[in-house]
């Protein structure tokens, strides 16, 4: 047998038969680690211990780039966390060969119920603070969707949620941010102390310094969300009805779509409530039996095209709204557990779902990593909102992938690497491309640079996580890097301790 068809028939049996390592040792695992992490935090939070914590780790952090301040700075500074770890399907080719500091800081610092605000660390993610904040009537205005994103990659990368048309993305829910730069002193910096630092922290993706706390807004939270949905079969029509949603004056507090074809798909609307109503029923999507929540949106979808063209309307538990994606990761899950979302599978298995995103990545052969590299998408592109239906066009001709998600967010005309047109906002929407591509001719890189070069023409951004072929010459032209290189210019040692951001998200520092 040929090496090409050794190759091709390993792959084969890793990508048909994953299933079995995910089943038998990856979900057993995963809910270990949840329990373990759930009961740990809650114990850390009600003893109150975390503060006294924090501090000893922060001088920690101080210690060991106060080392590397003695020696030759040879080379670069990243956390010491790995790259497994993260939520980024890729892992940083870097960490090899950088000074790895370590970063431990997990919890939830302080609940402040008169300020409306939370303290808390950096790696604490989503699923923790919903946790955390929901028996406190509490939740953040702006709750990215899958469990483990945590609060500084949302900072240091960035983050958006279905309530974003109105709050903006995660960055601007945030009012203060603590660092250990890297000349080893610790600063706080927010809209008035120390506001270019402020402004130039998010997107910066850890090239200013080490994020070691951030205190974030929060909202009055309710007990459900009254969900609407409205099917489209018509990519102008479900365009329009999207864009004067997320305008209008006093919109809906949720607004997202969802595109199953070039032109169809389901616009929904909701808003947090404390009762439910006479005008819809109870659905529990987050208990772990319950029908993976977009194929619940397909199949409003279906009924809508057969006839049944009542409006649905819905009443959610707002946590299981909150991360109403997060047990089949969107729709990634049912590429790597086919059978993931059948009855008899959900009711046998659902209460372990879903593995977690950093073992699917620990455990992920080469051969797997191979195939992502030529036949996988995932890609959230922000492209202003009246360039939603142009954007449609271009991402159907080049990747053909769907379902695709459509979430409408603004744009505050501040200081930092996103521009706006005019005004005090502009309106953008997040278009999430996840999976596997059917457009004919497709080609990763090629295919992925012309979508890009459709963005940065149309004045758009590129979620950093997901692979970037820009140069750096596009890069820039793409993100709003004056005051970014001013800070980085007059930061000590700023430019010794941290590569530029492009060096460490374009696609030849990631594997």
């Amino acid at each position: 047998m040929s090496g090409m068809q050794t190759e091709t028939l390993a792959e084969y049996i890793v990508v048909e038969y994953r299933w079995v390592i995910v089943i038998t040792v990856l979900l057993p695992m995963s809910l270990l680690w949840k329990i373990w992490s759930a009961v740990r935090n809650y114990i850390v939070f009600k003893m109150n211990s975390a503060p006294k914590m924090h501090d000893r780790k922060v001088k920690d952090v101080q210690r060991q780039i106060k080392e590397w301040l003695k020696g030759e700075r040879s080379t670069k500074l990243c956390t010491a966390r790995p790259g497994w770890q993260t939520m980024s399907f890729r892992q940083a080719l870097y960490k090899k060969t950088f000074t790895n500091i370590n970063v431990n800081l997990v919890d939830v610092l302080e609940v402040n119920t008169k300020d409306l605000t939370v303290r808390c660390e950096p790696l604490v993610t989503m699923g923790q603070l919903s946790r955390t904040l929901g028996p406190l009537g509490l939740a953040l205005p702006v709750v990215p969707e899958l469990d483990q994103l945590t609060v500084g990659g949302l900072v240091m990368g960035t983050g958006v949620e279905s309530s974003s048309h109105i709050y903006g993305l995660f960055q601007h829910i945030c009012v203060q941010y603590e660092l250990v730069m890297a000349d080893g002193s610790v600063v706080t910096c927010s809209k008035t102390e120390n506001p270019d630092l402020f402004y130039a922290v998010p997107w910066s993706y850890g090239t200013l310094g080490f994020l070691t706390s951030v205190v974030i807004k929060l909202v009055p939270a309710k007990k459900y969300i009254r969900l609407e949905y409205h099917p489209y079969t018509s990519l102008s029509e479900l365009s329009s009805r999207f864009r004067q949603e997320a305008l209008k004056e006093n919109p809906h507090q949720f607004i997202e779509a969802l595109l199953f074809s070039k032109e169809s798909g389901v616009f929904m609307a909701g808003d947090m409530v404390d009762e439910v109503g006479a005008d819809g029923k109870l659905n529990p999507i987050g208990n772990w039996y319950s029908e993976w929540f977009f194929k619940q949106v397909m199949r409003h979808l279906k009924n809508w095209q057969q006839g049944r063209r009542n409006t649905v309307v819905e009443y959610i538990p707002l946590r299981h709204y909150y991360h109403r994606h997060t047990r089949s990761l969107f729709w990634e899950l049912q590429d790597i557990v086919s059978f993931g979302n059948h009855p008899i599978f959900r009711y046998l298995f659902g209460w372990l779902m879903p593995p977690e995103v950093s073992l699917l990545k620990l455990t992920q052969p080469e051969a797997v990593g191979k195939l992502y590299d030529r036949a996988h998408v995932i890609q959230d592109m922000l492209v202003p909102i009246d360039k939603l239906e142009n954007a449609i066009e271009c991402f159907h001709t080049e990747f053909e992938v769907y379902p695709i998600w459509l979430c409408p967010f603004k744009v505050f005309n501040e200081p930092g690497q996103l521009r706006v047109s005019s005004g005090k906002w502009q309106m953008f929407v997040d278009i999430g491309v996840y999976g596997v591509p059917k457009a004919k001719g497709y080609e990763t890189v090629s295919s992925t640079r012309r979508v890009e070069e459709f963005v940065i023409k149309n004045k758009g951004f590129q979620m950093l996580y997901a692979d970037t072929y820009t140069t750096l010459k596009e890069f820039r032209q793409m993100f709003d890097h004056t005051l970014y290189d001013k800070l980085r210019d007059s930061l000590p040692y700023c430019k010794d301790a941290f590569p530029e951001i492009y060096g460490k998200v374009n696609k030849s520092v990631r594997k």
